[in-house]
């Protein structure tokens, strides 16, 4: 008889004991290998709202705030536009080569901001990233939520959508290296970062080999409906992914700003601070988020949508204080419950979705949401800069955006999304 132990039963999380799936394996890694390149998308566009005061002095058509949110602006309208399109792509080409060239294309784009030395260029500039990174998202999404269904999608998401808050937190480096070294350094690196990242993707990643073997009618009979019922719950969902843009691009693109005019720091502290309390919260909501969506959703159709909608709620309401704090400390305080309100409904988006939209029309469902949302923040982004540079301050701005936030909670529990897949493992 056997009086020794081997060296699994001697290892607590053994993988004998805890086996894991050659498909859950894969799986998983198609989150990590994609998490870098959400990471980059947010961060290689973000840097520019945290750079202000360094751009202005070599060009001087940007200390005008209109201006510069214009320069904001039209990367969002060309990404806003661009996102149906690159969904509609995604859905018919090889996702992993849509995802590689993409990630090249603004990371060469991002080098080149770097070497700009008018507005006009880093116009043509803005508009060709917003072309390459709108083929990113619909396409990354819409393969990570094939390869997870009902007990991971949420989780899985939510847990690539932190890559998104950790690119945005460090937009706030961004405005620290453009401080202390120089702005074109910061683009420079991190163009150089995306492009050798880009030559590790085209190697490892690969695109779900029975994407095609799926069919839509059961799906939407799953709960009686029919085509009918598929789009009402899709324009709900649209305006439900619109609604909140219009505060979140403002907290995005003018936060740093308004912390620089309330509380006199400059760009390097305000910067960081603005983006690490809301995007360091946030990449706690998308992970909360996705856990307990995956949880209640296994025991309630609507689980997603309650998670959706108490990150709206919440939204809400702390962006009026966000706005009109008193004090610095209180300020950083809703900034952060802010993020993680918005983690919550972000990790939520794309698996709603898959509840709604049946799966060969997944990314160009995102790409149509991409649109909305990204059109409203385009629309607010330079009329927020317009209303401070006549005398209104972010904070009053601010402070109004808290009702599309609550009409979009509202809509959030009237939608009535459909049984798909539920407690399938991935």
């Amino acid at each position: 008889m056997r009086t020794y132990a081997t060296k699994d039963e001697l290892l607590p999380f053994s993988p004998s004991r805890f086996p894991v799936s050659s498909s859950t394996r894969k799986a998983w890694l198609v989150v990590a290998l994609l998490w870098p390149v959400a990471m980059l998308n947010y961060l290689d566009r973000q840097m520019l709202a945290t750079m202000h005061l360094s751009m202005q002095k070599d060009i001087v058509e940007l200390q005008s705030n209109e201006v510069y949110g214009t320069l904001m602006g039209v990367f969002l309208w060309v990404y806003a536009f661009c996102s149906p399109l690159g969904g509609f792509v995604a859905d018919r080409m090889n996702r992993k080569w849509l995802i590689v060239g993409s990630l090249g294309v603004w990371s060469s784009v991002t080098l080149l901001m770097g070497t700009a030395h008018d507005l006009t260029t880093l116009l043509w500039l803005r508009r060709a990233m917003g072309v390459s990174e709108a083929l990113y998202i619909p396409a990354g999404l819409s393969l990570i939520a094939d390869y997870h269904h009902g007990a991971t999608r949420s989780l899985a998401i939510g847990i690539h959508m932190s890559g998104i808050y950790v690119g945005q937190a460090l937009g706030g480096v961004g405005g620290w290296i453009a401080q202390e070294i120089s702005w074109r350094t910061a683009f420079a690196s991190c163009g150089c970062v995306g492009v050798a990242y880009g030559i590790v993707l085209a190697f490892f990643l690969r695109e779900k080999e029975d994407r095609g073997a799926v069919t839509t009618s059961p799906e939407l009979r799953a709960d009686g409906g029919g085509p009918s019922v598929a789009w009402v719950g899709y324009i709900i969902l649209i305006l439900c992914f619109a609604l909140p843009s219009l505060p979140g691009w403002a907290v995005k693109n003018w936060l740093p700003t308004l912390l620089q005019e309330r509380f006199f720091l400059d760009e390097k502290s305000s910067g960081l601070w603005a983006t690490i309390s809301h995007s360091g919260a946030a990449f706690l909501g998308v992970v909360v988020g996705g856990r307990l969506s995956d949880y209640l959703f296994k025991r309630s159709v609507y689980g997603r949508t309650w998670v959706s909608a108490s990150g709206l709620f919440l939204k809400s309401v702390v962006i009026i204080g966000l706005g009109l704090a008193p004090g610095f400390g209180f300020v950083i305080v809703c900034s952060a419950l802010y993020g993680f309100g918005f983690g919550l409904f972000d990790a939520n988006s794309m698996p709603i979705l898959c509840q709604v939209a049946p799966p060969r029309f997944r990314a160009t469902g995102y790409g149509l949401m991409n649109f909305f949302g990204t059109a409203a923040g385009a629309l607010i982004t330079p009329y927020l800069g317009k209303l401070k540079d006549n005398g209104t301050p972010f904070a009053v701005s601010f402070a109004y955006c808290a009702i599309p936030a609550l009409l979009a909670a509202i809509l959030m529990i009237l939608l009535r999304p459909r049984d798909r897949d539920r407690g399938v493992a991935a």
